[in-house]
């Protein structure tokens, strides 16, 4: 009865932390850039059963699961939609890559490209952090700006500069720091994906199927929290009643 308790309570665990992942995806559903995260679960190492009383040589009747837990919490690079602004300092990525922005805390990725011209003349994201380009900070010119697939930038057919935009050979290294910057363990390669100007990449959360996840895991929840219940009168008839005879 106790090891049911365990079992049943580790699964309420398991719940609780795939409906906080799912919450976060629905916050962030309309976020540019935002990929969506996913609670993997696994279960704790299997006890091997065998029958009793037959020796060294016993047959192996089967396994016994004693609970799960979430073994890491993932997150799915897959493209968003394009939408368009017609801002000419709005960016996505068609394809596989990140902008390059530098931070506080170092260089950083992110697929949001929604940036604006800082009073001293360079692009920055909407938190004020410096975009970079091929040979550092990118500074913008006055008047409109053209940019190409490969992310040049000209303005009035003079060259301004290029957008730095990398990729990675193993995204699932990408680590996420919010404000949709990722931290990388290298610099990535350039990117085979295209820049394209006047749109920006929603988030690839689908509302509809993350609701039916969160349902999901709220019956789940409610089934494992039953269970215990259960558990816990079994044990209560266990030491007050039949014990008392």
């Amino acid at each position: 009865m106790i090891r049911g308790i365990y079992t049943a309570a580790s699964g309420m665990l398991a719940e609780t932390t795939r409906t906080d992942t799912i919450a976060n995806n629905l916050a962030n559903a309309n976020t540019t850039g935002y990929k969506k995260d996913i609670a993997v679960s696994k279960d704790f190492a299997s006890l091997l059963i065998r029958r009793i009383n037959d020796g060294q040589d016993a047959p192996v009747i089967g396994t016994l699961g004693i609970g799960a837990m979430i073994d890491q919490v993932a997150t799915i690079q897959t493209a968003g939609g394009m939408r368009p602004t017609g801002s000419s300092l709005d960016f996505a990525v068609d394809g596989k890559g990140f902008f390059a922005i530098e931070t506080p805390a170092g260089v950083r990725f992110t697929r949001n490209g929604a940036f604006t011209r800082s009073a001293q003349g360079e692009l920055v994201t909407h938190e004020g952090y410096r975009v970079l380009g091929q040979n550092g900070p990118l500074r913008i010119p006055d008047g409109k700006i053209s940019v190409d697939g490969s992310g040049r930038i000209t303005n009035g057919g003079i060259a301004a500069g290029q957008l730095r935009v990398v990729e990675f050979a193993d995204e699932r290294q990408l680590v996420k720091e919010g404000d949709s910057l990722f931290r990388a363990p290298g610099n990535g390669r350039p990117a085979s994906g295209n820049v394209v100007q006047g749109f920006l990449e929603q988030s690839n959360v689908n509302v509809v199927s993350e609701m039916v996840n969160l349902i999901a895991g709220y019956r789940a929840y409610e089934v494992n929290a039953k269970t215990v219940q259960a558990h816990d009168q079994l044990l209560d008839k266990a030491v007050n009643e039949v014990g008392k005879v």
